[in-house]
């Protein structure tokens, strides 16, 4: 919220300042009700920039008491893990522990194979830029008695990884591109056979800690949410009930972590900042490839590197930014170039797509929200 609470000192410095914050206040707050008048349960956003921190928030945390949402409430970050998993991959490379060309064989023999998949044709790059052409099935959860069936289940990360082994690769690696959480389930497993301890303790360990991010948390088996926290509400058919499914366990290296919209912007401010990573790292993680397929009708024009996607700017430029969909919700950051700003908008409620994609009610949540995140960056 670059522009919500100004300093007094440079309130008083400068009365265009003040003016401009109070507009951007305005554009915040319309841009948060408009995600909320789709049907979104609630919505908290966050933008951080320029000396000021602002928040917006608009909806009700649960449909019972009907109670505000929190700006500071916690919510499943879902795929913004993967940008977690990715610096700590980049991490161990710049240190020389890992290769990008080092292939999946190599770390994890035996795992990934049959049904024409090979783990040493696949590479470190492959499985972070989303190249690898492993297949993705279709999430478990279709349906509210999916959800009531599985939300406490805890799933076995190789058994995932064995799932998609089941179906052929969708392409040749690195002759494609699509989204595959099964390649960041990899990647996790990768870490933990190089530092012998689990993946999520070095996230801990190499960017929680150092950067005081206190309010981000891997729950673990546990299936609830830190207070305060807004309820997850899931839309599983066209025009049905949203349904409560703020339980769940979900903690592989592909979703999983907890978090608030101050940490969230906070370590993606940290990383495109150049604090997380060398140079020639960074270098590598900011070069992209181009998306296709429901991806590119959601971000035009988008491309994406090694855990994060880059996407042009309205007003010039390109930012950085990732989304995370996790069951109940939908978080996107996005990030200016040189790190300094940073948008967060996180809704508790994912409505339904259906067969006709881009002409939903949750293809319209998702373009809404990327016209959030496009007005807090390009606001002078």
């Amino acid at each position: 919220m670059r522009c919500a609470i100004v300093a007094v000192v440079l309130a008083l410095a400068s009365a265009v300042s003040g003016c401009e914050a109070e507009s951007g206040v305005d554009t915040l707050q319309r841009d948060v009700d408009a995600i909320a008048a789709l049907g979104t349960m609630g919505v908290q956003a966050r933008v951080v920039g320029g000396g000021a921190n602002r928040t917006a928030v608009a909806g009700h945390s649960d449909a019972v008491a009907l109670d505000s949402v929190s700006a500071d409430g916690y919510f499943r970050i879902g795929s913004l893990t993967k940008t977690l998993v990715a610096t700590v991959v980049l991490q161990l490379v710049g240190e020389g522990r890992l290769s990008l060309d080092d292939t999946v064989q190599r770390w994890l023999p035996d795992m990934v194979h049959d049904n024409g998949n090979d783990g040493s044709t696949i590479t470190i790059r492959q499985l972070l830029q989303h190249t690898s052409g492993i297949h993705e099935s279709p999430p478990d959860m279709a349906t509210a008695e999916d959800y009531y069936r599985l939300r406490y289940q805890v799933r076995d990360p190789r058994e995932t990884v064995a799932a998609a082994m089941r179906h052929p690769p969708d392409f040749t690696p690195g002759t494609g591109w699509a989204y595959s959480n099964v390649g960041y389930v990899l990647l996790g497993l990768i870490i933990e056979q190089v530092e012998n301890r689990p993946w999520h303790d070095e996230i801990s360990a190499r960017i929680l800690e150092p950067l005081g991010l206190r309010d981000t948390r891997w729950p673990g088996n546990a299936p609830t949410l830190p207070e305060p926290h807004a309820n997850g509400y899931q839309q599983f058919e066209v025009d049905g009930p949203l349904i409560d499914v703020t339980e769940l366990v979900d903690i592989d290296a592909s979703v999983g972590y907890l978090s608030t919209t101050a940490d969230i912007g906070t370590f993606y401010r940290s990383l495109l900042g150049g604090k997380l990573l060398r140079p020639a790292e960074l270098a590598q993680m900011r070069t992209t490839v181009p998306v296709d397929g429901v991806t590119e009708s959601v971000w035009p024009a988008a491309s994406y590197g090694l855990g994060l996607f880059a996407v042009p700017l309205s007003c010039g430029g390109t930012y950085w930014m990732h989304n995370g969909g996790q069951t109940g919700f939908l978080t996107n950051v996005g990030v200016t170039d040189d790190g300094t700003r940073s948008v967060v908008v996180s809704l508790s409620a994912t409505l339904a797509v259906g067969e006709d994609v881009t002409r939903s009610k949750g293809f319209a949540q998702l373009r809404t929200v990327n016209e959030l995140v496009d007005h807090a960056l390009c606001e002078k």
